[in-house]
């Protein structure tokens, strides 16, 4: 990013659509999904496989939202439903025992980790559609502004970077509850297992927030330093 802050401001960004798209995403991703897994389970006498194939229906409906609204289908709805389509075969796969299912879960997760590691061999990164996603208004100038990032060699390495932490930290999450669920009781793991997937992504997200903030920092240092140099040398 060190060039990336001579370039003119991103458009603003709308707080009125970004906390509509915000309480969407929220909503439909986490907050429909528990509540509908829980009564199927628990009221209804689903079982957990049934009932987590039905709860994934959300997060579809939160794509085609986004698809409705922007009038596209980008790179980030193709990769939610891909990731929606490996969770449905991590749950139907094998057999279908609480053991069984917890590791499914951390399989998830782990799969997760390779999809972040693999597009590293892609030509832009996962986390690149991450932040477009959630770093711009979703309009064709904004968009166009976080693309033309993509010419700075600081921020392509910023990117490629925070993927490679997200893949890793996520692969790392998985084989420790795969671990725990051979050593702890099922119970405990039903308890332990949410705060694990949550503090992890909890921790990734504060970790890139503070790593987006100083390699910004580190790059408008450096573009005022070049600017400077260059009115010295004139």
């Amino acid at each position: 990013m060190s060039t990336a802050a001579t370039q003119s401001s991103p458009p603003a960004r709308s707080g009125g659509a970004a906390a509509i798209g915000l309480i969407l995403t929220i909503a439909l991703n986490v907050v429909a999904p528990i509540l509908t897994f829980n009564i199927l389970t628990g009221d209804h006498g689903w079982s957990d496989a049934s009932a987590l194939l039905v709860s994934g229906a959300w997060p579809v409906l939160d794509s085609v939202i986004m698809v409705a609204w922007r009038r596209k289908l980008d790179e980030f709805a193709i990769i939610t439903l891909v990731f929606l389509v490996i969770t449905a075969v991590v749950s139907l796969v094998g057999a279908q025992s609480s053991r069984a299912l917890l590791i499914k879960d951390s399989g998830v997760t782990g799969l997760f980790g390779l999809l972040c590691l693999a597009t590293l061999l892609a030509p832009r990164p996962l986390m690149f559609y991450f932040g477009r996603k959630f770093g711009t208004d979703g309009t064709p100038a904004g968009v166009a502004y976080y693309n033309g990032l993509w010419q700075f060699e600081g921020f392509r390495d910023a990117q490629r970077r925070m993927t490679l932490v997200w893949g890793v930290a996520y692969i790392a999450e998985a084989l420790v509850r795969i671990v725990l669920v051979f050593v702890l009781s099922t119970s405990t793991m039903v308890a332990l297992s949410p705060f694990m997937i949550y503090g992890t992504l909890g921790g990734l997200a504060l970790w890139t927030v503070r790593f987006v903030k100083r390699t910004k920092a580190e790059g408008e240092r450096r573009a005022a330093a070049a600017a400077a140099a260059q009115a010295s040398a004139t």
